[in-house]
């Protein structure tokens, strides 16, 4: 890929050359030219902006100065050509070269309208009037060949530029967020970065990129290394499980649960377009619950193993089973249950009364979770109690 870069602080675009994409601009992946705007300028003050047509504040970058300059890059001027700013080690094997993973490409289309010259070089131009840049729009674009960045000052460039601009170029206005900058540099360093490291090649680990946030519609979950404890805190255990599935699914569920806090209207969008399995919906609407109730019956070994199973295909999956048997001072004498079985049967009952805490996760409504729980006990216990969802600060 080439990009070339209008700018009137050269200077500003120093990082283009720096780390991964300095090594990309080494290896001949990239190449990046910069071009100083007033060079294009005329007079002894080489100006390249003044005031706005029907008054207002600020300045606007002059079209008889940019227009020029559009049009040497489209010809082919090649401006100042940025260097890695440190010669890198290239005998080192990345992970794709140890791996024997070939680059992949994104399959998404370039970004090609109707009407336009699939040959023309892609003008970005960085503004806040602009539409909002993506990684989709990244991954399209990297698939390009020749990028142009204007960067914009003052209260803008004017308008005529860019529908002139459209002869040569296939335009587009992007924003980076909805605030406004000094000027389009910053946007540059952003947009550039995001693109080109999805050039393959670029990185030395493929899947680190397809993995990225948006990659698949959602924000990406924490990250963890080594050491397992860090003052104190300790990393999810189920990534040193050893299980890559379980991993994998941690994983996919930790990203859901920051895109519904975070971007909600994202979740929505994978909703929409069908990217959502029962699991993910399952761990987006599933609440932290307890079922706490007092069981009189017998309740042999092994019972646990069976309850966690039968929940677990009612939709509750249980992260923990406690049995506490009640002492004989409950409610100051026998208990409600107690009371109520010598009613039925005619003699107390043999049994003690037992508490039963299930701690675990669940989609299903307070009620048909109690149910649930019911159910998966053995016939004939008489229970008394509910399901709570537990209020997370």
């Amino acid at each position: 890929m080439r990009i070339d870069a209008v700018t009137i602080f050269p200077e500003y675009l120093e990082p283009l050359r720096h780390a991964l994409l300095g090594k990309a601009i080494e290896q001949g992946i990239l190449e990046v030219g910069v071009h100083d705007l007033r060079d294009w300028a005329t007079g002894g003050h080489k100006s390249v902006d003044a005031p706005p047509l029907g008054g207002g504040p600020g300045m606007v970058m002059k079209p008889e100065v940019w227009g020029p300059a559009l049009d040497s890059i489209a010809a082919g001027h090649t401006g100042t050509a940025l260097t890695t700013s440190a010669a890198h080690r290239n005998d080192k094997l990345r992970h794709d070269d140890v791996s024997e993973v070939a680059a992949r490409p994104y399959t998404e289309s370039r970004d090609v309208r109707k009407g336009e010259d699939p040959d023309a070089p892609l003008l970005i131009v960085p503004t806040p009037a602009g539409v909002p840049f993506t990684q989709a729009q990244a991954r399209a674009w990297s698939n390009e060949r020749h990028l142009v960045f204007a960067c914009g000052r003052y209260e803008g460039i004017d308008q005529r530029v860019f529908a002139d601009a459209a002869q040569r170029y296939r335009v587009r206005e992007v924003s980076i967020g909805d605030y406004v900058l000094i000027g389009g540099e910053v946007a540059v360093l952003v947009i550039a970065e995001a693109v080109t490291r999805l050039i393959p090649g670029v990185l030395g680990n493929t899947e680190s990129h397809e993995e990225d946030s948006f990659s698949d519609g959602l924000l990406e979950g924490p990250s963890y290394t080594k050491p397992r404890v860090w003052r104190g805190i300790e990393a999810p255990a189920v990534l040193t499980s050893g299980d890559h599935a379980k991993v994998a699914r941690f994983r996919r569920d930790e990203a859901l649960k920051r895109t519904k806090a975070v971007r909600p209207e994202l979740i929505d969008a994978a909703a929409a377009a069908g990217q959502l399995s029962d699991e993910d919906r399952f761990t987006l609407d599933a609440r932290e619950v307890i079922t706490e109730l007092d069981v009189l019956g017998r309740v042999q070994r092994g019972v646990d193993k069976h309850l966690r199973k039968h929940l677990r295909k009612a939709g509750y999956l249980v992260d923990s089973i406690e049995w506490e048997e009640r002492g004989a001072d409950v409610c100051f004498g026998p208990s409600m249950l107690e009371t109520e079985f010598e009613r039925r049967e005619g003699r107390p009952s043999t049994e003690p009364v037992v508490k039963l805490t299930i701690r675990g996760r669940t989609a299903l409504p307070v009620v048909e979770a109690t149910k649930a729980v019911v159910a998966g006990l053995p016939r004939g216990v008489d229970w008394y109690g509910s399901t709570r969802v537990v209020e997370i600060t």
